[in-house]
């Protein structure tokens, strides 16, 4: 066994399935040993157990004989008379279980405790030996059993079974002794050879465990040694190695998290340029649309004012200096009506446009009542557009930009919903929360399909519309307002959310943090 750990020099690998198999090897065979020495003794001790209860009926025997004898005796005596009765129901009853002990006992066999047993022939000679004597109790015994009153215990054959059962008392006491003895020293003498058989299995045990000590351990514990200090020196190598691969991890990451706060810097940064030139743009625009507005009300609207005023004046004069009878006549009359309702309607179209570029309810009385205005003024007999909020006017203004944000992309929303998803229904909702200011535009008009960009964010996908020439469905281009309100939350750190399906309407929602 030990060639089997020196062959494993150049082979490390092998070292531990082989000694695994030679331990597993040890154990089976010391188990099957144990085992087996194990399964002998119980064997032995079952045995042996068994006939102690054979002896223990053996000399229950000679017990009952001496009973059986003195219950003969009272019978005999008159002093005894009186327990006539009692003497032979005792009788009766011992008598049968001595029958039964002795004839089982012949066999080697106790029925009640399920045991059988094989005597030996010299037990079996004692018990032919005893038979006469046994045959004598019986002979003896059945008469007395057949008593019935105490007159016939004087007869001459009542007499006579009770003397050949006295007679025959001491020879059955000794050789049922013999007997005993007999079967006494059987046992013994398989006990002993039990012990030799226990003694010798232990012996052989320990010489195994000797053997198997000097054979495979001890080489094993060698070579394991070795190879413990063989995986001592490797773990050496092994926990320097890692030192080294830690500091250079260590340094990488420092470097990784060094770029990456550089970068993340670095787009912090271009974030924050983009949303500055946004906000430029945004601001740019505001104050171009209020140059705008300020020009068409002041400059062209007071133009056209002028004009209205010189086409009344012209009128009023050309009344005058018409006679009666030929005014009706005069198709001047219907052209000047015709210009100055053309004017009058360029004069609101006019105004119209100045609001809507910079509606002046918006600088001087707050986001509240313009958002009414605008829905009053795109209310139309096809179109019902209402506005619900839960602030009031006596609460103090929101800021100048989150006023105009949240114009602006009603405004834009509005305007989409009336211009392309043919609704029948608007609703503006402005509601002040806990943590947030929410702006909520929804229509029940035709919706449409929207996909994310990750460069531009959520992209409009318009109804797609038929093409005149080919007949072939072609889709618009993605709309700019809605980019437009994407980019105006995004300045104030809103959260801007759209949802619409086709046929079921569109929803913009817009969460302005406190």
């Amino acid at each position: 066994m030990s060639d089997l750990l020196t062959d494993n020099v150049n082979d490390g690998a092998a070292i531990p399935v082989r000694f695994t198999r030679l331990y597993l090897t040890l154990l089976v065979s010391l188990t099957i040993l144990l085992t087996i020495g194990q399964g002998v003794t119980q064997w032995r001790l079952r045995a042996a157990q068994d006939e102690l209860w054979v002896i223990r009926y053996a000399a229950l025997q000679r017990h009952q004989s001496q009973q059986i004898a003195k219950l003969a005796l009272q019978l005999g005596d008159p002093n005894e008379s009186s327990r006539f009765n009692m003497t032979v129901a005792e009788l009766r009853q011992v008598f049968p279980a001595f029958e039964k002990y002795h004839l089982q006992g012949r066999e080697g066999k106790v029925y009640d405790k399920q045991v059988t047993v094989e005597n030996s022939r010299k037990v079996q000679k004692l018990y032919d030996e005893i038979r006469p004597e046994f045959d004598a109790y019986r002979k003896s015994a059945n008469r007395l059993m057949a008593l019935q009153n105490q007159a016939e215990v004087d007869e001459p054959d009542v007499q006579a079974s009770i003397k050949l059962l006295l007679s025959n008392e001491k020879p059955f006491l000794e050789e049922i002794d013999a007997i005993v003895r007999e079967y006494t020293g059987g046992l013994r003498a398989k006990l002993a050879a039990l012990q030799y058989v226990e003694f010798y299995l232990f012996v052989f045990t320990i010489v195994v465990l000797i053997g198997i000590g000097l054979l495979i351990f001890r080489p094993a514990a060698r070579r394991l040694r070795e190879t413990f200090a063989q995986l001592v020196e490797a773990q050496n190598q092994t926990t320097a190695a890692n030192r080294k691969l830690l500091s250079a991890n260590k340094s990488l990451k420092e470097t990784r998290q060094q770029l990456f706060e550089a970068t993340r810097i670095q787009h912090r940064q271009e974030m924050d340029d983009q949303k500055l030139r946004t906000s430029y743009l945004i601001a740019g625009q505001e104050e171009e649309r209020k140059r705008l507005s300020r020009e068409l009300h002041d400059g062209l609207g007071q133009m056209l004012t002028a004009i209205k005023l010189q086409i009344e004046g012209l009128e009023a004069n050309i009344v005058r200096n018409t006679p009666p009878e030929l005014r009706s006549e005069g198709a001047y009359s219907k052209n000047l009506n015709t210009l100055k309702n053309l004017v009058t309607q360029t004069i609101q179209e006019t105004r119209t446009i100045s609001n809507d570029l910079m509606p002046s309810v918006l600088s001087d009385f707050g986001v509240i009542p313009a958002i009414k205005m605008l829905a009053e003024n795109d209310r139309s007999d096809t179109i019902d557009v209402t506005f619900k909020t839960n602030l009031t006017g006596n609460q103090e203004r929101l800021d100048k930009n989150i006023e105009i944000m949240l114009y602006r992309v009603t405004q834009e929303a509005v305007s989409n919903a009336v211009r392309h998803a043919e609704p029948s229904h608007i609703h503006i909702e402005l509601m002040d929360e806990e943590k947030f200011l929410c702006l909520e535009i929804t229509d029940d008009g035709r919706g449409f399909e929207f996909a994310r960009n990750s460069r531009k964010g959520l992209v409009k996908s318009v109804p797609k519309t038929n093409d005149q020439k080919s007949g072939k469905k072609i889709q618009r281009p993605p709309s700019q307002g809605l980019h437009n309100m994407q980019e105006r939350a995004k300045l104030l750190n809103a959260k801007f959310k759209l949802s619409s399906t086709p046929g079921k309407g569109t929803r913009i929602q817009v969460k302005i943090p406190y």
